[in-house]
């Protein structure tokens, strides 16, 4: 009998990397520039690109329901939570708020922090019905269309086909206005996109899923993408390779700030860590982004939670 007895193998799931191991590669910090693009993560791939006048958001997710919460059954925006990170990470007035796909980690908030900080809302049918379950007015949405830019301020907004992540566990459409408090599994995942990003000349991705659709970023440009690894340790190396393949090499990005690698089952206030190795091997998508990223020439960059980076450094 080999390897550790199964309770032992339990608990070595719920263990997470040392994010220590990668304390080389996090970005640097970026003061105010008047008119200058600044990006700054929030956890998941919640994040807010502002240029000092025009604000777009990417999901905002902030309530973060505890493990007890999601067992209990019934999940619901937590006002209170959100007002605080708002505040703690100075987001004000938002012009638009981009949902990348409707699971509870990037729709649950999306329509509360849009009524909080004035944001049209923008995403699929299914994130339509999650909004107006919560009361959000239907004159304040926006459904995506792909292909089709929309102008907001200095930003040029394109949303892109894009595809979930192996494994989906709530795959499907939300169908009619979800009430909440709702189970989990009621955030069904809907249309899924990645939105590319221009402003003054310059194009940036943001890819939410650890997924690719061949061809869907054909005739697109990107120097910086914020590339989602959640699940992408648990696949392949073809999976991978085919994965950077069609998102990195097919924009020819020279920049990859990976997102959506921390538990979203702590909240804000308390340090970020990977995922547990049940649910993922964050170590395992770093080892392969880094030596690709060096093979290529590719600078692989980890986002620092709350601060401001510039998306060209």
């Amino acid at each position: 009998m080999t390897g550790r007895p199964r309770p032992f193998a339990v608990l070595d799931g719920l263990t997470a990397p040392d994010l220590a191991a990668w304390d080389g590669l996090w970005q640097e910090p970026a003061p105010p520039e008047p008119g200058a693009l600044r990006v700054k993560f929030l956890g998941v791939s919640t994040l807010l690109l502002h240029d000092g006048e025009h604000a777009v958001l990417t999901d905002g997710f902030f309530s973060r329901p505890s493990p007890l919460r999601l067992a209990l059954g019934g999940i619901a925006p937590d006002r209170a939570r959100i007002r605080a990170c708002l505040r703690r990470y100075g987001v004000g007035r938002v012009d638009a708020l981009f949902v990348a796909h409707s699971h509870y980690d990037h729709a649950l908030d999306s329509a509360t922090v849009a009524a909080m900080t004035g944001a049209t809302l923008m995403g699929s049918a299914s994130t339509r019905n999650i909004a107006l379950g919560q009361g959000f007015p239907g004159h304040r949405f926006r459904e995506v269309v792909t292909g089709r830019t929309v102008e907001v301020g200095g930003f040029e907004l394109t949303a892109l086909p894009a595809a979930h992540s192996p494994g989906d566990r709530a795959p499907g459409s939300v169908r009619v206005p979800l009430r909440t408090p709702a189970r989990a599994s009621g955030y069904r995942t809907g249309d899924c996109y990645a939105l590319h990003v221009r402003h003054g000349g310059r194009g940036l991705l943001v890819q939410a899923s650890a997924n690719s659709v061949p061809g869907a970023l054909d005739g697109y440009r990107a120097e910086t993408v914020y590339l989602g690894i959640g699940a992408l340790g648990r696949q392949d190396r073809a999976f991978r390779e085919r994965y950077w393949e069609h998102t990195v090499t097919a924009l020819g990005a020279r920049r990859v700030v990976p997102i959506h690698w921390d538990d979203f089952l702590r909240p804000l206030h308390r340090p970020l860590r990977p995922l547990p190795l049940l649910f993922d091997d964050m170590a395992a998508s770093m080892d392969f982004l880094v030596g690709r990223g060096r093979a290529d020439g590719v600078s692989v960059r980890l986002p620092r939670l709350g601060r401001d980076a510039d998306p060209w450094a």
